[in-house]
């Protein structure tokens, strides 16, 4: 009979098969996202260094101008735009907690690219980190694929997610309104994390209900606070860019917005009804080992650990030697690490 139970539970690709199609194209938009991450990211650096302006604050509107002229950004941005299209694509044919999660990769596939182009060879403590979030990923998404299931969006549910997420605008433009000469690349990360995940959610919402011809009032409203919070939180990664490399960019979003809307799905959405308690157990679990992960990758990050060198610290044997006159402080090596220069260079 316990067998009969969990036979009936493997509902997810087995009553989905289009699922299958899902992963690959949710894997797709991982990749494009990572390249438009990159070239964003170098865009946003060179409009800094023109413009002779620090944008870690908010980006001025002069500097989101001089953005449309740089191709780097610009490639960036139409790459997103294919990440975009494979993920609402993935979105159809998948439930929401199978796709999203996979959005992860780009952590992965961004940590590696940012290491070829800056120079910074990943360290053993970050492999570790990079594997703890592949595997805890892959663990998540294997019991998400038995055990997910589709469900009908009502009206109401819609209605409980738009006034969620009206809240949140209300909270992040409050914090950015008061502080945001204070904050730095983690408020704009998790701030544009947590609107990601409802615009996932919301996406998978029109798309079922343009599907099912439902295309009335409530759609057209989700259409636009989809626009909206896509559009307040492009600004917070463009801003978030300008203080941190690019991969840890994509660690906090590949954390923070998957867990909104894995949560949004489990909780409002329904989509993980047919999963037994022993499964959302092995959810919990999955997802720690992937959270793990981005925060060590985020710790043991070898260009922040080499841009920490960089900060005008007195340390050890330093000390002692400037303050016996020494000018120790400055040679290679010694304030920036074995083989790390300036910044400037």
């Amino acid at each position: 009979m316990a067998e009969a139970d969990v036979g009936n539970q493997l509902v997810g690709v087995f009553q989905n098969p289009a699922l299958l199609l899902g992963i690959p194209l949710a894997l797709a938009g991982a990749v494009f996202m990572s390249l438009g991450a990159q070239y964003q990211h170098r865009g946003v650096e060179k409009v800094e260094r023109l413009s002779g302006a620090d944008g870690a604050s908010g980006l001025s509107a002069d500097q989101l101008k001089r953005l449309l002229t740089r191709p780097s950004w610009i490639l960036g941005t139409l790459m997103l735009g294919l990440a975009i299209v494979c993920q609402l694509a993935a979105l159809s044919a998948a439930p929401l907690i199978v796709v999203q999660p996979l959005g992860a990769i780009a952590l992965v596939i961004t940590t590696l690219l940012n290491a070829r182009v800056s120079g910074h060879t990943p360290t053993r403590k970050s492999l570790i980190a990079i594997g703890a979030c592949v595997g805890g990923i892959f663990i998540f998404v294997i019991f998400a694929a038995l055990f997910a299931v589709e469900q009908e969006i009502t009206d109401r549910e819609l209605f409980v997610i738009l006034a969620i997420l009206l809240v949140v605008i209300i909270v992040l433009g409050g914090f950015w309104l008061i502080l945001r000469h204070r904050m730095r690349a983690l408020f704009y990360v998790v701030g544009a994390g947590i609107l990601y995940g409802f615009v996932a959610t919301l996406a998978k919402a029109v798309i079922k209900r343009v599907q099912a011809g439902e295309f009335d009032w409530v759609t057209l409203v989700c259409v636009i606070a989809l626009v909206a919070a896509s559009a307040v939180g492009a600004y917070f990664v463009q801003t978030a860019y300008s203080s941190g490399p690019p991969d840890l960019v994509i660690a906090g979003l590949t954390v923070v917005d998957p867990m909104i809307a894995v949560l949004i799905g489990m909780l409002v959405l329904g989509e993980a009804a047919a999963a037994p308690p022993w499964v959302l157990v092995c959810f919990g679990v999955a997802g720690a080992i992937a959270i793990w992960g981005v925060v060590g990758l985020a710790r043991y990050h070898p260009q922040v650990l080499s841009e920490s060198q960089e900060l005008g610290i007195v340390r050890g044997s330093v000390a002692s030697d400037s303050s016996n006159g020494s000018d120790a402080t400055r040679r290679p090596g010694t304030e920036y690490g074995p083989g790390v220069e300036s910044s400037d260079q």
